[in-house]
């Protein structure tokens, strides 16, 4: 039913419970066991948190804030922020009390939901400095301070009593009044560059989206069960995950956690999930571990299929000319191995989408001869996300696909991509100087680098992360960490080098990788600062070094590195909530070892 128009979010949310009446919507863990509420359900939750925001005297264009890890009661409040014709600003769960604060002055929100305590906890250390919110929802039960009052979900939305039909028709009518082109939500970037901008996102931006996705992908369709684990404060996730899902009929279940995804997707059985590169990259370097430690017949029968699987998706989904003699070997490849990797995704998985962060070609391909494509796409959070993608009708490994119905793309001069299309933000919310420089004559500066080839775009990197070498060579870092992060002993890496003579990393190991190593060498150590001094592992990285060097450009190779215990985290300040290393964090926190590393550069 590609060809059913939305006006607004909540006007494709009443349509579909109506037309999708008693077909499961969500899916989520209460008191130790799975319940769902069917879209009609969904949808009177949602007017019961309209209802209760109007009471509290929430206008249409207001703000109003949610702060909570990924669960059923941030899509209802969402749809009920958005009934009542206000404008919903997501808060990562992950961000610090100080961040928090920024976001709830800069966009003047006056209510916020919240998770429970422990978010409860962070607003309390700045209620002095956020004196415009007036009252905090949280959808777990707690006791508050008088200094920030607090109530929970079930009283504001006053769930034990129905809306009436005065109340349905009130709501419905703010409903009808929402114009396509009205702010939908107020997004705040990251800040890996600098101080957080608000992207302002309308229902058009959003609806053309999550259309086109469909109609040019099938990304996803009524008998889809999405598991949804990446934020949903993320725009990526927002959309695909959430929005795309309810616009198709689809059933939405939430994981409990990030660390409970493996042991969540045997319990619902996914058909698709949302996700960014990191995870892929540990499951693909699982899954060769595993094999690596099969005995020898198994093992040669799991790269034998590898290597099938390769052939017959380049014939199918590259040249468009699979012959029988591959479709067997694959078929007979796929019983044999790939139906029992697929068994550990729950069985039922068809695809996954990927974006936020380039993903190695190795690894996306790996995943489509397995038979669980993945869709990589390229989006910005001012672009709703999604500008380019593959799929099974259009793909090519090492590119983000081709871009959307009514998208345009050009290349700038200094290979800067510039997009125009549907999807493009409204603007910067209160900064009309970063929009006038982010948008010029209707294009969007992406601040990526980048180029196009029959119609396919490849990314090489971020424009403000480009390495300058002090011999004048530009070099984008990204590729390169995505090199070294292949190497079995490689878990994490960062390259560091502008303005110098060369190229060095921080470079985080696969623990597992080197205990086994060390054990096998006799290498005794105290704790894991020692382990990574020793000679016998430091000789190791720098032949580790070698071979990857081999593959890289003279001026791109790695000459000097420093191995790091502990992997960059977001606790740690040093990852961004969807995993994007922060570069100027993590120069600061170990400039002085990379400093270092330039001290004698004789060599």
């Amino acid at each position: 039913m590609a060809d059913v128009i939305y006006k607004s979010i909540p006007d494709m949310l009443r349509t579909n419970a109506a037309r999708f009446q008693g077909r499961l919507a969500l899916k989520y863990r209460k008191q130790g066991k799975y319940v769902a509420l069917s879209y009609d359900e969904y949808y009177e939750r949602a007017l019961m948190v309209a209802r209760g925001l109007k009471k509290l005297a929430i206008k249409p264009g207001d703000r109003v804030a949610i702060l909570s890890e990924n669960r059923a009661g941030w899509v209802i409040a969402d749809m009920g922020i958005l009934c009542a014709g206000a404008v919903t600003v997501p808060i990562y769960p992950t961000n610090t009390p100080e961040q928090i604060e920024y976001v709830l002055n800069h966009s003047g929100a006056r209510i916020i939901f919240v998770s429970g305590k422990f978010q409860y906890t962070k607003l309390l250390k700045i209620r002095g400095m956020i004196p415009g919110v007036e009252l905090v929802v949280s959808f777990e039960r707690f006791l508050g301070e008088s200094a920030l009052p607090v109530c929970t979900f079930y009283q504001m939305s006053e769930i034990d009593t129905p809306i009436s039909a005065e109340e349905k028709r009130e709501i419905e009518a703010d409903i009808d009044r929402i114009a396509p082109t009205d702010m939908l939500t107020l997004i705040y970037t990251s800040g890996t560059t600098g101080v957080p901008k608000g992207v302002m996102l309308s229902h058009r931006n959003i609806l053309t989206n999550i259309r086109f996705l469909t109609e040019q992908g099938g990304v996803i369709a009524q008998d889809d069960v999405l598991l949804s684990f990446l934020p949903l404060s993320h725009i990526l996730e927002r959309t695909v995950g959430y929005y795309l899902a309810i616009r198709n009929g689809a059933l939405m279940a939430f994981a409990d956690s990030i660390e409970k995804v493996p042991e969540n997707m045997m319990e619902v059985k996914p058909t698709m999930m949302v996700s960014v590169p990191r995870l892929f990259e540990k499951i693909y370097h699982r899954i060769f571990e595993n094999a690596h430690q099969m005995p020898v017949f198994k093992r040669k029968l799991f790269h034998w299929a590898v290597d099938v699987g390769k052939r017959f998706v380049e014939a199918k989904y590259l040249h468009k000319l699979p012959s029988t003699m591959l479709g067997l070997q694959y078929a007979l490849a796929d019983r044999l191995v790939f139906s029992k990797i697929r068994a550990r995704f729950g069985g039922n998985m068809k695809m996954f989408c990927c974006g936020g962060a380039p993903l190695d070609k190795t690894i996306n391909e790996f995943f489509w001869v397995i038979g669980i494509p993945i869709f990589e796409g390229y989006g910005l959070t001012e672009t709703s996300p999604a500008i380019s993608f593959n799929s099974t009708a259009h793909v090519r490994f090492g590119t983000v696909g081709v871009a959307l119905k009514h998208t345009e793309i050009k290349i700038a001069r200094d290979g800067e991509i510039l997009v125009k299309g549907p999807q493009v933000m409204l603007g910067y919310y209160n900064d009309p100087a970063a929009t006038a420089e982010a948008l010029q004559d209707g294009w969007l500066k992406t601040g990526d680098i980048g180029h196009l080839e029959e119609g396919f775009l490849y990314i090489t990197d971020r424009k403000k992360e480009l390495i300058i070498t002090a011999g004048g060579k530009n070099i984008a870092p990204q590729p390169i960490e995505n090199e070294l992060k292949m190497d079995k002993f490689v878990n994490s890496a960062f390259v560091y080098g502008d303005r110098k003579p060369y190229l060095t990393a921080l470079i985080v190991p696969n623990l597992e990788r080197l205990l086994a190593f060390a054990k096998e060498k006799h290498v005794h150590y105290y704790e894991l600062d020692d382990l990574v001094t020793h000679e016998p592992v430091q000789k190791l990285f720098e032949q580790r070094l070698v071979e990857i060097n081999s593959r890289l450009a003279p001026y791109e190779t790695i000459k000097k590195f420093v191995l790091l215990v502990h992997d960059f985290s977001i606790e740690g300040g040093e990852l961004t909530p969807t995993l994007k290393l922060r570069r100027k964090v993590i120069y600061e926190k170990y400039k002085h070892r990379l400093e270092d590393l330039y001290v004698d550069h004789s060599n």
